[in-house]
């Protein structure tokens, strides 16, 4: 084990390694590419080297002996859309949608003959220009890329290639020339608020825990990120797991803990694997462990997987997760910077907040509040998803409105068949089952904490899922209620049985059984949830609902008065019907049909029963000449 490395030499050990590097080729490794065969492409590359007998390495371990390629792995490259994508450095080149039968061509083209393979660059759609790279794509420059800077260039799996990026800089200097209380101070000054979703100023809740008269402190990483659509907090830790590393010894020298522990979903076995490395490899530089930078102070991580229970993601819920008992939130107070993980003071900070922490310290306090706005400053990730041209990881400064992330970032809104359509946005679901929707009257609304909360909306994660015309908001709000439903812990009556009832009358409206009577129960339910929930996914579980119905409220109407969905996906209040003019009576949709609602001779229009017709669109799925409409 090295004894409190030092950094500057590491460094020069690194910079020589890579003055032997020709080309690098860094192969996009987060769990979107690895899914579409991102890792068949990393070791096709190894092997066609191989074949050709290149001079190549995948680590950095040692100097190269003769001018090589280097062929890594990094996090997650955040344009999803278009993966798997390879990027070849120095030249800027990004290749997407990669296959291995382009590695070859990728070899002998650009590799050995510097030439550019313009089928694999990304075209601009609305002009078809071919883009080199990332600086010529909108999608990336209008992004403020700083949490997640180095998550798609270094290899996360190597420490010294975070060293040599100036990782673990901001620790030593917190470490050897900062008090407890300078750090507080400095990271209450920038402003950091939490990135999980409360949006609590940082440095207040580490100044409390810091005035704890306490010999044991402990410091806990929120990984349990179960927001559907969001992925932010993976992707930092698969592809910059050393800077949540930094950020919580940052956060322990600022409290005094000695010990932390990083709480990750089993769902996310990439990010485990990573974290579990990367604390293994810090251990062995000698980053972690006892005296710290040869200093008095010893800070060691360990690794829990949590089993996926959505409300964990709850502070107090998750320590009771973390000491082996059910996962089930607390009252507060007391709070766990009085009282947390076996009733010591602890800090409970989420990924994202945590890998801010060092870029803070670095900088300084200053340089991270020109960026975003005065009551909201740095940047945010978000999860760009739904139907939208691009989809994928962002990050933006607080205060870009959703106008410039749909629009410009996202490339705007596609249809049901992926066209773009200019006119298409319906809707932006911001904050996941905590959030709300946002619709084209907030398209130029600065998104940050107090402007989102202004409107009954918050931040929340950071899942951003976008809304064309044909999707149904009474039958999306559903699917939010059947999620925090499914995942109520049971601890509190209201929240159990608040959010089963609550959920028995959405089904009622989505399946035609709704009267007058559902929507007037359903807006006195809503509020008794909020307020007699014990943690925030009670209290935030009525949001989605609650902001449909505000502002959708002639869907909920045409849905419980007219018995129809103007959108088309709620199959119990659609009706098939046969369009004579196109019928042939070929019989293809009575063999079908599982309730015999359909009959007519051969070769003659045929005709659908209303009163035998089950919805069940089978008839619709099988007609091959479009014959069967179905009406709304």
């Amino acid at each position: 084990m090295k004894d409190a490395i030092n950094l500057a030499l590491e460094t020069g050990k690194f910079e020589a390694r890579v003055q032997k590097i020709q080309k690098r080729i860094i192969i996009c490794a987060g769990t979107g590419c690895v899914a579409n065969g991102a890792l068949k492409i990393y070791r096709r590359f190894q092997e066609i080297f191989t074949e050709r007998n290149l001079p190549f390495v995948v680590e950095l371990k040692e100097e190269p002996k003769e001018k090589s390629f280097y062929i890594s792995e990094s996090g997650c490259q955040g344009f999803c859309q278009m993966g798997p994508l390879v990027t070849i450095e120095p030249d800027g080149i990004l290749y997407v949608q990669v296959k291995t039968e382009d590695v070859l061509e990728i070899i002998d083209n650009t590799l050995v003959q510097d030439q550019k393979i313009e089928r694999l660059l990304f075209k601009n759609p609305n002009n078809g220009k071919a883009c080199v790279g990332q600086s010529e794509i909108e999608f990336y420059k209008r992004q403020s890329r700083t949490v997640l800077k180095n998550c798609g260039k270094i290899n996360p799996t190597d420490i010294r290639e975070y060293i040599y990026n100036g990782g673990y800089s901001a620790a030593e200097k917190a470490y050897l020339s900062m008090t407890p209380d300078a750090i507080c101070d400095e990271i209450t000054y920038s402003g950091l608020r939490g990135r999980g979703g409360g949006g609590f100023l940082t440095g207040r809740k580490w100044s409390l825990t810091l005035k704890q008269n306490s010999a044991k402190k402990y410091i806990i990483c929120n990984g349990d990120e179960g927001d559907p659509g969001a992925f932010m907090d993976r992707s930092i830790m698969e592809g910059n797991p050393h800077a949540v590393i930094e950020g919580m010894m940052i956060a322990a020298k600022a409290i005094g803990a000695d010990e932390g522990y990083v709480y990750v979903r089993l769902e996310y076995p990439l990010a485990v694997r990573r974290m579990k490395e990367a604390v293994k490899q810090a251990m062995e530089y000698g980053i972690l462990g006892d005296n710290l930078f040869k200093t008095q102070n010893k800070f060691t991580i360990t690794i829990m997987e949590g089993a996926g229970a959505f409300v964990c993601g709850e502070e107090t819920a998750l320590i009771s997760s973390i000491e082996g008992k059910r996962g089930m939130p607390a009252p507060k107070p007391p709070f766990p910077a009085e009282s947390g993980l076996w009733e010591k003071p602890t800090v409970i900070n989420n990924v994202e907040t945590l890998a801010t922490v060092p870029l803070i310290i670095d900088k300084g306090a200053n340089e991270f509040r020109k960026c975003g706005t005065p009551n909201s400053p740095g940047t945010k990730t978000f999860a760009l998803t739904g139907h939208v041209v691009n989809t994928g990881l962002i990050e933006v400064p607080f205060g870009t409105t959703l106008r410039e992330i749909v629009y410009n970032i996202g490339g705007g809104v596609v249809d049901s068949k992926g066209e773009i359509d200019p006119s298409g946005f319906k809707a932006v679901q911001i904050g996941g089952p905590s959030g709300g929707c946002l619709t084209q009257e907030q398209l130029d609304l600065p998104l940050d904490f107090d402007s989102l909360r202004s409107i009954g909306a918050m931040v929340g994660s950071g899942g951003l899922v976008v809304m064309n015309h044909d999707t149904c908001m009474v039958k999306f709000a559903q699917f939010f209620m059947k999620f925090t439903q499914n995942e109520s812990c049971g601890k509190c009556v209201l929240c159990r049985e608040g959010t089963k009832q609550m959920l028995a009358l959405m089904d009622d409206i989505v399946e035609g059984r709704a009267d007058e009577h559902t929507l007037e129960l359903l807006e006195q339910l809503a509020p008794a949830v909020q307020k007699g929930s014990l943690c925030g996914l009670g209290k935030t579980a009525p949001n989605p609902v609650l902001s449909t119905l505000a502002q959708f409220r002639a869907e909920y109407d045409a849905h419980v008065f007219q018995k129809r969905c103007p959108a088309k996906e709620c199959k119990a209040l659609l009706t098939p019907e046969i369009i004579e003019e196109k019928c042939k009576g070929c019989g293809v949709c009575i063999k079908k049909c599982p309730a015999n609602a359909i009959t007519g001779e051969k070769k003659q229009a045929h005709v659908i029963n209303e009163n035998l017709c089950i919805k069940c669109m089978a008839c619709v799925e099988a007609c091959k000449l479009n014959a069967i409409a179905v009406g709304a």
